[in-house]
């Protein structure tokens, strides 16, 4: 079964840092690309980041170039999101996908609340 465990979220001051992690099982890691999104309170979930499966190509929404690194571990199964000068308008629960895996599974999510 396809299973997304995200974690590295917490409180951060604003212009802090984290990074996420998400450990991917239930596919094969190394054949897809993958994709971090995340859902603000009161908002749709909205596209982030997405990497390809040689991590040749990376691709961002306006709202995360420049401050936010999207890598990944293929022997790890796992994807990374690491985010710098945070602001209090990254405040959202994190997620990771594969967006070519079906059925579309997601995981809990990491919070990530940035506020002084």
């Amino acid at each position: 079964q396809v299973q997304y465990v995200e974690s590295g979220g917490g409180l951060v001051q604003p212009g802090g840092s984290l990074r996420l992690s998400c450990a991917a099982s239930g596919f094969t890691f190394s054949s897809v690309s993958m994709s971090w999104y995340r859902q603000a309170p009161g908002k749709e979930r909205e596209f982030v980041a997405l990497i390809t499966k040689n991590s040749d190509v990376t691709n961002y929404a306006g709202s995360a170039k420049g401050r936010f690194t999207i890598s990944r571990d293929n022997a790890r199964s796992t994807v990374y999101l690491q985010i710098d000068r945070l602001q209090p308008e990254d405040t959202a629960v994190y997620y990771c996908n594969a967006p070519s895996v079906r059925p579309v599974y997601w995981g809990q999510g990491t919070q990530v609340t940035v506020s002084s």
